[in-house]
């Protein structure tokens, strides 16, 4: 009977250890970034590869319910328009689990994209295989990727700046300073700093 419990307990941590592997790894910077096709809340299928005259893009994990999310908004709004025209348009993506926060849910993104005016496609990664594979943990959660060739080199990970509450005390722009970096074909000086935002609401396992 103590060894059967013996097994059990030592298959139940075999189990819990591979859950919460597949949640704290993530790419590095200088991994190529896999492709997606997830839906954007114009109903339509969108992919990084579609960006065809894209020279990287700027990959956000966000949400419509986090504050932090909220909070970030305007400057995600902001990069768009900025580095858009000059190559590396944003990408939103939406991980939550609806069933957890109902607030996240396509329609209410479709909702929110419209109050705020999003100018940059705002998708929805149902499964969440999109967010465990970039391992991404926070909303919002960024990752500059490099086009090189076919393939999309993460250049940069973490947090859009160093100031979430007062943008206007913000002093250090790590997104903006990472794709000014790319742009002038320089190293990246802060290639990863810390995610600050809401914790991704993942499916019930």
């Amino acid at each position: 009977m103590k060894t059967h419990t013996q097994s059990f307990a030592t298959l139940c941590m075999v189990l819990l250890s591979a859950t919460m592997l597949c949640f704290t790894t993530g790419y590095q910077v200088g991994d190529e970034g896999r492709d997606f096709s997830l839906k954007n809340i114009d109903g339509k299928m969108l992919s990084m590869k579609d960006m065809k005259d894209a020279k990287g893009v700027i990959l956000v994990f966000t949400c419509n319910h986090c504050p932090f999310s909220k909070a970030y908004e305007e400057r995600i709004i902001a990069l768009d328009k900025k580095y858009a025209p000059l190559g590396y348009p944003v990408i939103a993506i939406n991980p939550n689990d609806k069933t957890r926060e109902p607030e996240d849910s396509f329609e209410n993104m479709q909702i929110r994209a419209k109050e705020k005016g999003f100018s940059f496609p705002y998708l929805y990664d149902e499964t969440q295989e999109i967010a465990q594979s970039y391992g991404a943990t926070r909303t919002p959660h960024v990752y500059v990727l490099k086009k090189e060739g076919a393939k999309f080199i993460v250049k940069y990970i973490g947090a859009i700046d160093d100031n979430s509450d007062e943008p206007e005390k913000v002093t250090a722009k790590y997104a903006e300073n990472a794709v000014d970096a790319l742009l002038a074909n320089k190293a990246v000086a802060t290639p990863e700093t810390k995610a600050i935002g809401c914790g991704i609401k993942w499916k019930a396992q």
